[in-house]
């Protein structure tokens, strides 16, 4: 009679220690921040200065400062990317303040930067 056991342990083996390298493989998605500036009358601002800054909301007694500067595109949109700011296994990145300012006009709000998705805010600049 022949012993199937020696076999069946390494082909057991083996798909335990694929399963095991494949679950330990998560890549680190984007973290992204996008503000868009639009007008008095809610149409988009291109060409606005945005201004985000803050603190890190790791529980560290050190706090890193945030501060980034971009300028709006065509659709009023201003893209920050925060993948150097956000670790894995952080909870949340970072509450930002943000500034837009175009020809004497400015606005303020608040992002919420959450870890691994795009980020939204809209300011309306006056």
């Amino acid at each position: 009679m022949k012993n199937i056991f020696p076999s069946t342990l390494l082909a057991v083996s083996i798909l335990f220690s694929g399963l095991y390298m494949l679950s330990g493989c998560n890549k680190k998605k984007d973290t992204i921040a996008k503000v868009y500036v639009r007008d008095g009358a809610g149409l988009a601002v291109p060409g606005c200065q945005v201004v985000v800054f803050g603190k890190s909301t790791e529980n560290k007694p050190a706090n890193v400062n945030l501060f980034d500067t971009a300028q709006t595109n065509l659709a009023g949109e201003a893209i920050f990317n925060m993948n150097d700011v956000y670790k894995k296994g952080m909870a949340g990145v970072a509450i930002l303040n943000i500034e837009a300012k175009k020809n004497g006009l400015k606005g303020e709000g608040i992002i919420k930067v959450e870890e691994e998705v795009t980020s939204k805010a809209t300011v309306f600049i006056q």
